[in-house]
């Protein structure tokens, strides 16, 4: 089973090795999607976490007894089609390739399965034709 998670770390939490406890521990591996930690700081993390249901619902359960925050991230991108002029810029920063143009039309495929939402695409659109849906 997989989970997407948003971990907020207290400034106490940021240098304790989340991630290689969850691994041996729990055996519950961490695909980290977007991270912004700095020492002395509030950190966060933006994971998605694969592992048995029991191990992942044990795993957050000690996370969130070091007081770190998980919440669980059920965001998804969104692409305005009208607005969209198939440039393909957003392929080239699309980690996973869920954003690809048809190699006959070269229109913009977007295959939502394969998405992490990591955001790197919205930026990048020229004309703000991606956006995020909370």
């Amino acid at each position: 089973m997989k989970k997407r998670v948003t971990l907020t770390f207290p400034k106490r939490a940021v240098q304790m090795p989340v991630t290689y406890r969850l691994a041996k521990d729990f055996n519950v591996a961490a695909n980290i999607i977007r991270a912004q930690v700095a020492p002395n700081q509030v950190g966060k993390l933006v994971v998605e976490l694969s592992g048995d249901i029991d191990q992942l619902d044990a795993a957050i359960e000690w996370m969130r007894s070091l007081h770190i925050n998980v919440s669980q991230s059920i965001a998804e991108i969104v692409i305005d089609q009208d607005s969209c002029v198939d440039c393909g810029l957003c392929t080239g920063v699309c980690p996973t390739e869920a954003l690809t143009l048809d190699p006959q039309t070269y229109r913009l495929t977007f295959t939502r399965s394969r998405c992490i939402v990591c955001e790197q695409c919205i930026p990048t659109c020229p004309v703000e034709a991606i956006s995020i849906n909370l």
